[in-house]
């Protein structure tokens, strides 16, 4: 049994090593991702408020004219409202950002936080693929991934090599409290255990999780487990960087647009928001991604699917509708994040990944003295 702890250690130690700098980094960007929501939404409060008026609001098809003629050079891929009546809508630029306005005037009320925006976009390119671009992006994805599967057996393991022998309050004590009186090995040693063993059932989550991000037997293993057949995947989309694509994508804006907004509306009168990605050919069945409230999950949509000639309902899938795979699939981003749980869930979640960077700080100190005293008892035998 002794031996066995042993090789579990030194797994453990070699995972720690090869994916240590990756993880910091993951962890240090989580930190700093927890609550980008929030922060968004203070930055650019000025533009999602409006006052309400009393006139009806304006159809997605005035919005979109409206828009165009102040700026003809905006190319919006989609538009979003909301049943509250003081938030704006918001034009989709693609990777341009966002555009706020009035849902009663079609006015611009601005383009958000372009700053905010750019910092968290960087650091979500960290977070996913340590900012790789290109053909690149999937060895820096493919990285990120089998540093995040580290990450989870380094938690699992962890706790097998420092589980006390007997579950008493003095062999509890030196993994579950901090001891301000240590230093040097001592101190990192009670670090690396006590956040270890208070974030490790926080770090399996986020890891487990990540694993569906990053693995698609991960994310097919959610559908076998339930029962359920997975989706199909759609088509992907041509290499853009080969075909030089990216920006001559030309994007449809519907003709009877406001036709196909009412039948959205009617299909779900409940509606809290509603999202729609614009066609890019006229033949296209138009989507509609519906957030009726209904749900815990704050990642909840329900999905209509319509004949973009005749506004006809071809597909309609109510979230609550939905098999248990695909359900507990929409929980999986909310679950990493946190955002399961609301704002509480978030702080857990930022505290286990800031408590992850000092678990790698520790991990590599301990680690170094270790090799250090082993490379100097080394010496002395020579010596000797």
């Amino acid at each position: 049994m002794q031996k066995f702890r042993k090789f579990i250690f030194w797994l453990h130690l070699i995972a720690g090593l090869v994916g240590g700098i990756v993880i910091f980094i993951m962890s240090i960007t989580g930190v700093l991702l927890a609550f980008e929501s929030q922060i968004t939404k203070f930055a650019e409060k000025e533009m999602r408020i409006v006052q309400p008026q009393e006139t009806p609001r304006l159809g997605p098809q005035e919005i979109f004219t409206k828009v165009q003629a102040a700026n003809p050079k905006l190319k919006p891929t989609g538009v979003t409202a909301y049943s509250d009546k003081d938030l704006a809508s918001t034009i989709a630029l693609g990777r341009e950002g966002i555009l706020y306005v009035n849902p009663y005037t079609g006015d611009i009320l601005g383009e958000g936080s372009k700053k905010t925006r750019a910092f968290f976009h960087v650091t979500t390119d960290l977070h996913r693929w340590l900012a790789t671009h290109g053909e690149n992006r999937a060895i820096g994805q493919a990285v990120t991934g089998f540093c995040n599967a580290a990450f989870l057996f380094l938690a699992i393991t962890g706790i097998y090599i420092w589980w006390p022998k007997k579950l008493t309050r003095q062999h509890l004590r030196p993994i579950t409290t901090f001891r301000s009186n240590l230093k040097g090995r001592a101190r990192d040693f009670n670090w690396h255990n006590v956040i270890g063993f208070w974030s490790l059932s926080i770090l399996v989550i986020i890891t487990a999780t990540g694993m569906v991000f990053s693995y698609q037997w991960a994310n097919n293993l959610i559908y076998t487990i339930t029962g359920t057949e997975a989706p199909k995947r759609p088509p992907s989309p041509p290499n853009q960087a080969q075909s030089g694509q990216n920006r001559e994508t030309k994007i449809e804006i519907p003709a009877n647009l406001n036709q196909l907004w009412a039948q959205a509306e009617k299909t779900a009168p409940t509606w809290k928001m509603i999202s729609l990605r614009l066609p890019t050919n006229p033949n296209q069945p138009v989507s509609f991604f519906i957030d009726e409230g209904k749900s815990l999950n704050p990642f909840s949509r329900s999905q209509l699917t319509l004949n973009p000639t005749t506004a006809e309902i071809t597909k309609w899938e109510p979230y609550e509708q939905l098999n248990r795979g695909r359900q507990l699939r929409s929980w999986v981003r909310s679950l990493h994040t946190g955002e399961a749980a609301g704002l509480p869930g978030q702080i857990i979640a930022f505290i286990a990944s800031l408590g992850a960077c000092v678990l790698v700080y520790t991990g590599f100190a301990l680690a170094w003295r270790r090799f250090s005293n082993w490379k100097a008892t080394r010496s002395n035998k020579k010596s000797e």
